[in-house]
């Protein structure tokens, strides 16, 4: 069987066929199989999020913050060590998070393969083989999202900055199944990713909005409701990569590679 190397190759070269209805189909019904434990280990970790945020933020400024001060909560009025410290502190909260995004990730390609799934899965890729390659990636991106960001909007093109992050996570999304599907390092997960979603570009983003907005919906749910349609949006990540590169082989190699180094560090 060919590797991802080779298929993201072929994809280079020729390209590839991608049908909507069948990706957002399959998509829905591994979504059906994940959606409550998911959810739930969605709601876990935003608790978990926003007490460990709250917390820094609280250590940093301290408690008197006023309403007048948050309202002028602006880069533009950080001196050069607080924009440092803004940026470090994104960076990290992304890359501290992507971890959970492969976990639901691999939730619903278990689910997809008939597979136990649990709210354990969520957190899996919090050790072993692929978290330093998981961090690595979501550092480098973090790094380049967030300096655009900050950047724009101390020249005052804060929406130039927003569009260019956005087309930038659109074309990396699948950077994160590359790697623990695809077992590539973080860069070649990075340009693969690029490779294969700028080939289709408008039918995956055309997916990609579909799929938003019902997660939307979850907002109708008193707000909780945001975090059992979330999942969704990691199913259709898994249903893209999957219909595109078709690997199952490459997963139980990984898989199998995974056990023996797991069986050695014992």
């Amino acid at each position: 069987m060919k590797s991802t190397e080779e298929k993201i190759e072929e994809i280079k070269s020729h390209s590839y066929e991608l049908d909507f209805g069948t990706v957002f189909n399959h998509a829905f019904e591994i979504y059906k199989k994940i959606a409550i434990n998911a959810g739930v280990a969605f709601l876990l970790f935003s608790m978990l999020l926003c007490i460990i945020v709250v917390g820094l933020v609280v250590g940093i400024l301290g408690f008197g913050i006023s309403a007048d001060e948050m309202q002028q909560f602006s880069i533009i009025n950080f001196s050069p060590l607080g924009i440092v410290a803004y940026v470090a502190f994104m960076v990290a909260v992304t890359a501290l998070g992507s971890p959970f995004t492969a976990g639901i990730t691999k939730m619903a390609r278990n689910a997809s393969k008939n597979e136990e799934v649990s709210i354990g899965n969520a957190f899996d890729y919090y050790g072993g083989r692929y978290f330093s390659k998981i961090l690595v990636a979501s550092f480098i991106l973090g790094s380049f999202t967030t300096l655009v960001d900050v950047g724009l909007e101390l020249i005052d093109y804060k929406i130039l900055g927003v569009l260019i992050n956005l087309v930038v996570s659109l074309l990396t999304f699948l950077t994160i199944p590359l790697i623990i599907f695809g077992n590539l390092d973080p860069m070649n997960a990075i340009k693969g990713s690029i490779i294969i979603i700028s080939k289709q570009f408008l039918i995956i983003i055309g997916l990609l909005i579909v799929t938003g907005l019902f997660c939307m919906l979850g907002l109708f749910g008193l707000c909780i409701g945001i975090f059992f349609t979330m999942p969704l949006l990691n199913a259709m990540t898994y249903s893209i990569y999957a219909t595109i590169l078709d690997d199952h082989e490459n997963e139980n190699q990984a898989e199998m590679e995974q056990g023996e180094n797991d069986v050695i560090l014992e």
